[in-house]
């Protein structure tokens, strides 16, 4: 058993990351919102926002990311989206 976070940002203006809406939409086109447990904020204006804090802690600088939790507690961080859809994402579910 594993579990998928989705981390996004929230810009300086209170904007959504563009990079972070378009890598949402494309997991909704492809009707893999399912297969996500959890979905983060990272708002740079909050230092204390949940997907800021998890950022931090992976030492990840960049969004959107993805933090597999594995059942073994192992942590898998994927930034590359497009690998991430292909290996993860549209990969059938684990049992």
């Amino acid at each position: 058993m594993q579990k998928i976070i989705f981390v996004k940002k929230i810009l300086e203006d209170g904007s959504p990351c563009p990079k972070c809406l378009e890598v949402q939409d494309r997991i909704e086109q492809e009707g893999l919102m399912h297969r996500l447990d959890e979905i983060l904020i990272a708002d740079v204006r909050d230092p204390q926002s949940p997907g800021f804090v998890l950022a931090q802690s992976l030492e990840v600088t960049i969004a959107p990311f993805f933090l597999i939790e594995h059942s073994d507690g192992r942590q898998e961080v994927h930034t590359i989206f497009i690998k991430f859809l292909r290996e993860v994402l549209q990969a059938p579910p684990r049992v």
